[in-house]
């Protein structure tokens, strides 16, 4: 792939571990020049090895190229799904966030209709070119970016392997290190499957095609890639090798509160939970203006069938369970891949609304069901923010919520008081099987699942389960909750897409009953929203350029 250079990379990932180790490259490495590490010089023992595998995931993959706005892909490519899931708004002019999330039109409730003047659409295309990109104007460009570094490092890495040797049970070690670059390739292949019409399978480093595939056979490698991380696994035999050199993969700062070294059996559970979601988010389940049976007319993808939902319960009955260590990443004072007040949108949207980068937006805030503690514990209406075009909303987050105990916290920009959840979670897991469960008829036990995670999260809200909702109201709920729970972990744009809220009205798609308060103070609580956003990204024009075509599959999604 032409778009990254691996020697950069390469560099970055040996200096910018070391960093985040916390020790210097001499004590760490003891080999080469520091300032200059290389493959031959500085990866020729285990330490190195574990030194560059851990940098290529976390600096590579999640901090490189996305200091245009905040500083970390959880601040930039997951802002790109808040803003595209009416999560939050922005009004500042970095990397087209203005404009992102901006739908086509809106009906007020006296039938007023407020019409976008430049359609999110047109603004993707106009703006996807290298020229766009170099001035920090070209939304598609970052994941895109970080994901290919992450997958390219990763295939260093799977090289390197062998040519290591490996203290204590030397294929356990071994094996621990490939299952942690094949997970993080499924993870990479997923991320790019399920934003881009197409994209690129890379698995020779330094080896580009131009062989582009559609985003359905880039979702079937990240498969391929989940699944071989679970065998490698299943392979390990020594479980004190194993935890040592997980211990050295992730670095300490994160192995705190959800997040740690997993078990074998956790990390599989990680693996379903994964390959669930992937399932789940590239496919349609259209829940329009209350209607379960709902469908969209033009779509890149298809609509998940019985056989879909049975696979996705299988996959999230053996997911992640409560009490399982997971994924996460903390910030820290200094060396950390993400800061405590730029690297992640809760803490963009932490503050003063008319202050902060993203503003909560009213439709998340109607989310809520009466009563539930996480709103009164970190939302307040202080300050009213206005704009036509974010709209207006009267919700600001309270810094570390508002102390009330057991009550999860939605936005901090203290030191490592944040937790984002950079895989799967425990609560996306149970909402997956509380949808799969209701779409096969199973209504109220998909409801208990409903409310384990608010019982999880310290909401407060009576149960749901046994209240005699039909499939509509059970519905209703479930879409609910996922978009409060899962705030910020990087889902709420593929759940709002395969939805169907947001294609075209004249599709099938639009969202309906929506509270938008105008820059007047008039609170509209029926308003329709006509999003028409891309379901698919174009490949970016850094990539389209350097790297022209040599097969038949469209690098722009023909649906738009």
């Amino acid at each position: 792939m032409k778009l990254i250079n691996p020697n950069k990379f390469l560099s970055t990932a040996l200096f910018a571990t070391l960093m985040l180790a916390g020790v210097s490259c001499k004590e760490q490495l003891d080999v080469g020049n520091p300032n200059q590490p290389t493959v031959t010089a500085n990866v020729n023992t285990e330490t190195g090895l574990i030194a560059f595998a851990q940098g290529g995931v976390y600096i590579n993959g999640f901090l490189n190229g996305d200091g245009w706005l905040g500083n970390s892909y959880f601040s930039l490519p997951i802002g790109y799904s808040e803003l595209m899931a009416d999560n939050v708004g922005a009004d500042a002019s970095n990397n087209q966030v203005t404009t992102i999330g901006v739908p086509d039109y809106i009906i007020l409730d006296d039938g007023t209709k407020v019409t976008n003047p430049a359609p999110q659409v047109g603004i993707i295309r106009s703006y996807n070119t290298r020229a766009a990109t170099g001035a920090g104007n070209n939304a598609i460009y970052y994941q895109w970016l970080n994901m290919y570094a992450l997958n390219n490092v990763c295939n260093q890495t799977l090289d390197l392997v062998s040519t290591i040797s490996f203290a204590g049970d030397a294929t356990s070690r071994a094996n621990t290190i490939k299952a942690w670059a094949y997970w993080w390739k499924g993870y990479a292949y997923a991320s790019i499957g399920s934003m881009y019409y197409a994209g690129l399978i890379e698995d020779k480093t330094g080896v580009t095609n131009g062989d582009y595939v559609t985003h359905d056979a880039i979702i079937n490698q990240s498969n391929t890639y989940f699944n071989l991380a679970a065998t490698t696994l299943t392979a390990i035999t020594s479980a004190t090798d194993y935890t040592e050199v997980m211990t050295q993969l992730i670095p300490s700062f994160n192995q705190v509160g959800n997040g740690g070294v997993p078990t074998v059996d956790m990390w599989k559970r990680n693996i379903n939970t994964m390959l669930a979601r992937n399932i789940l988010v590239n496919k349609l389940a259209p829940f329009v203006n209350g209607n379960p049976a709902a469908t969209i007319s033009k779509s890149s993808t298809t609509a998940m069938t019985a056989a879909d939902w049975t696979s996705v319960l299988t996959l999230a009955t053996n997911g992640i369970k409560n009490g399982d260590v997971v994924f996460t990443g903390r910030s820290t004072a200094s060396n950390a891949f993400f800061s405590p007040s730029g690297g992640t949108v809760a803490s963009l949207a932490t503050g003063v609304n008319t202050s902060t980068t993203f503003k909560i937006s009213e439709r998340f805030i109607q989310s809520f069901n009466t009563g539930d503690k996480r709103l009164s514990n970190n939302f307040n209406t202080a300050t009213t923010y206005k704009n036509n075009y974010t709209f207006t909303t009267r919700y600001s987050i309270t810094a570390n919520g508002n102390g009330t105990p057991g009550v999860y916290v939605y936005g901090s920009k203290d030191v490592g008081a944040y937790e984002v959840y950079m895989a799967g979670s425990y609560e996306e897991n149970t909402l997956m099987l509380a949808e799969a469960n209701m779409r096969l008829g199973n209504i109220d036990t998909g409801l208990g699942f409903v409310d384990a995670v608010r019982t999880y999260q310290g909401a407060g809200v009576a149960a749901v389960k046994g209240a005699g909702l039909t499939l509509a109201g059970a519905l209703t709920e479930l879409t609910k909750e996922r978009r409060v729970s899962l705030f910020g972990r990087g889902l709420s744009f593929y759940d709002n897409r395969r939805w169907g809220w947001t294609y075209d009205i004249s599709v099938g798609g639009g969202s309906y009953g929506n509270t938008i308060v105008t820059t007047a103070g008039v609170v509209n609580t029926k308003a329709t929203i006509n999003y028409n956003f891309m379901d698919y990204w174009d490949v970016p024009a850094d990539e389209t350029v350097l790297n022209p075509p040599t097969s038949s599959v469209a690098t722009r999604n023909p649906n738009y």
